[in-house]
């Protein structure tokens, strides 16, 4: 039995601004934008209403190339840190989570954009951790062969590792600042790290100090093995991608077990599965939104999005009958595991065709939709939640920021009511929102070295 003086447990709700929306159509509705993708004031607004709706974050993926088919959909265009600059400083609550690339960037870098996003927030910053698996980024960075699936995961690894020590290089009482004696920096306590290791050598310590809340919030989303011990050694937060509940509680399980491998207790890391959501007054209402957007998507682009998270070529795919036999992870396991298994595991339990299965994904690339009335997706999301499937959501609306608002109005009152969902913030950090301690900080220890 729980100490009846704990707290009860609360549910996690981030927003995915995925330009336009999560359906691929959603910038052809009437109230939607073309340009919308590369508005700074588009993304604002969707912050807004998030944070009216008391969410933990925003939330922005990034890529490296043009990775869509820009004859017909908006693309990730904006750097997200400079984006999310911008949203911190027209909002005051709600925290603001990047993607950045440990395959292509270096740990000085990345270290000192994100504390200093950490700091222009005031504490809301949080790092996505991604490797980078599709061969265009490849290319865009000098090679002619996207680096293997292990090597690109024990680089980041270390990456990771080489961030963290960059931001406790600083103590938090380093800062003196007194006027009377000309002192500024007690320079003792700001400690080089000097690494040298397989992938990185980087001797620090970062030109900027530790911010409010000790560190960005480190988040993840892998579901391969090295993705999952990734995040168990790091990860505070991780983004899944379940088909079922049960699937979903498994994920969870083996997380909190390799975590606890490291030491780590089942709080420190939050899941937070991926949901799509179209919100109807009736449930015919949201399927006929559905279908709708649906419709407004040419089949060509459907097949090849499929194909390319199946790793198979778009002829392999007939519209009437079910995937073909022995599919294996595209690019002999070099490729994204998450979104193949996800949407081969779709495919399977219900014995979807291709057609079916478009439409069961909304024109998505693999994560879990939900198409019906405010209560119905709030019963689904207290479902999973008091399951122990998911500690939260990561929320992709069918259309921002309609199908955002519809949210917030519909389904958030519901799960306040329930007792589930904050009626309000109760701190002000994203570690705060999402119930995470403060790093302790190493007060001067240099890193681990890599034989």
């Amino acid at each position: 039995m729980s100490d009846s003086s704990t707290p009860p447990r609360q549910l996690h709700l981030n927003v995915n601004i995925l330009h336009s929306g999560f359906v691929p159509s959603a910038w052809r509705l009437d109230d939607a934008d073309p340009r919308a993708f590369i508005d700074v004031a588009h993304y604002v607004k969707v912050a807004k209403i998030a944070e009216a709706g008391k969410f933990d974050a925003v939330f922005l993926a990034d890529n490296a190339a043009i990775v869509e088919q820009i004859d017909f959909r908006p693309i990730t265009a904006l750097e997200p840190t400079v984006l999310l600059a911008c949203i911190a400083a027209a909002t005051t609550h709600i925290g603001v989570i990047g993607t950045a690339s440990t395959s292509y960037n270096e740990p000085y870098n990345i270290a000192r954009r994100f504390a200093t996003l950490d700091h222009v927030s005031h504490g809301r910053a949080g790092w996505n951790v991604v490797t980078t698996a599709d061969l265009a980024s490849a290319r865009n960075f000098g090679l002619d062969a996207t680096p293997d699936h292990g090597g690109r995961y024990a680089r980041a690894g270390e990456f990771t590792e080489v961030v963290k020590a960059l931001w406790d290089s600083w103590e938090d009482d380093a800062i003196i600042g007194d006027k009377q004696a000309g002192r500024f920096i007690d320079t003792a306590k700001v400690q080089p790290i000097a690494h040298r290791g397989i992938h990185f050598s980087v001797q620090g310590p970062l030109n900027l100090p530790r911010s409010v809340q000790g560190h960005p919030v480190l988040v993840q989303a892998g579901a391969s093995g090295d993705g999952r011990e990734l995040a168990a050694r790091h990860a505070e937060a991780v983004f899944s991608a379940s088909q079922s509940l049960e699937e979903s509680q498994a994920y969870r399980r083996d997380l909190h077990t390799r975590a606890a491998a490291y030491g780590r207790g089942p709080q420190a890391v939050k899941v937070l599965a991926g949901l799509a959501t179209v919100v109807g007054a009736t449930e015919a209402e949201a399927r006929q939104r559905r279908n709708q957007l649906i419709d407004l998507i040419p089949w060509r682009y459907s097949l090849t999005r499929l194909a390319g998270t199946l790793g198979v070529t778009p002829d392999r795919l007939k519209l009437d009958e079910r995937l073909p036999d022995n599919l294996s992870l595209p690019a002999n396991g070099n490729g994204n595991h998450t979104f193949f298994n996800a949407t081969l595991a779709l495919a399977q339990r219900h014995g979807h065709t291709v057609r079916e299965l478009i439409y069961a994904l909304t024109g998505g690339g693999g994560h879990r939709v939900i198409v019906g009335t405010p209560e119905q997706i709030a019963d689904d999301i207290e479902s999973w939640f008091r399951a122990g499937a998911a500690d939260g959501f990561n929320l992709m609306p069918d259309a921002l920021p309609s199908g955002l608002q519809d949210f917030v109005d519909g389904v958030v009152p519901i799960l306040q009511r329930r007792g589930i969902f904050r009626h309000d913030y109760q701190g002000t950090t994203l570690r705060e929102h999402l119930g995470l301690a403060r790093p302790a900080g190493r007060r001067g220890v240099t890193a681990s070295k890599v034989a």
